[in-house]
């Protein structure tokens, strides 16, 4: 099974409100999707402004959407870039209370 359509376009309208409009030439925050997660990302323009220079790729948090609980579990990326649980709120959740954990970002763990 796929993630769920609305679980989904949620994720893409949290990321689309992310970075004001004035600031996407600096920072974008996207989203990707494999199987049943999705990992929201931070792209950093280049200190270098040769147009061969990539982007920084800053992975933020990771949603795993669990089908049989019809739930999403939120993890959190170390400086190495791996993937945690995070323990402040259930596994299991809503998408919406989920975006709202990243949004707020109580511990800066997702926005540093």
């Amino acid at each position: 099974m796929a993630l769920p359509e609305d679980g989904a376009s949620r994720i893409r309208r949290f990321c689309e409100k992310q970075v004001p409009a004035e600031l996407l030439d600096r920072v974008r925050v996207e989203h990707r999707v494999r199987g049943r997660a999705v990992t929201i990302v931070e792209y950093q323009a280049p200190w270098n402004p040769e147009p061969s220079s990539w982007w920084i790729e800053v992975p933020q948090a990771r949603i795993k959407y669990d089908e049989q609980t019809l739930g999403w579990t939120l993890y959190w990326f170390d400086r190495n870039s791996r993937a945690h649980r995070y323990d402040l709120v259930e596994p299991h959740q809503p998408i919406e209370r989920l975006s709202a954990e990243c949004d707020e970002d109580p511990t800066g763990i997702f926005k540093g």
